[in-house]
């Protein structure tokens, strides 16, 4: 009768297999976090790079415009102050012209 009543036993082994199997998984995925960690560092510092170049862009085109401003000021000043019959006429054209593309 002690035969009828055996149990299954799992092999020592397969403990053992099971758990290099978890250390392996858990080794490969601390890897692939470590790689994906290191990716978003060099893409964060690439941003940080480009964000920095374009602010850099940013105020040397606004120092050139305010130059460009600064020149288109005085030339109006000087044209106001020797032909002030003629910048009026420009003027007025000018308003013609942005009047008739404010409607179209």
């Amino acid at each position: 009768m002690a035969q009828g009543s055996t149990q299954y036993r799992r092999p020592e082994n397969t403990s053992n297999a099971g758990s290099d199997l978890k250390d392996k998984a858990t080794d490969q995925f601390e890897k692939l976090a470590d790689k994906a960690t290191d990716q978003f560092h060099r893409a964060a510092d690439t941003v940080e790079s480009v964000a920095g170049r374009v602010a850099e862009q940013g105020r040397m085109a606004g120092e050139q415009v305010q130059e460009v401003a600064g020149n288109i000021k005085g030339a109006v000043d000087k044209s106001v102050k020797d032909q002030p019959m003629a910048t009026l006429a420009v003027v007025a054209a000018l308003g013609f012209v942005l009047g008739a593309l404010w409607k179209s």
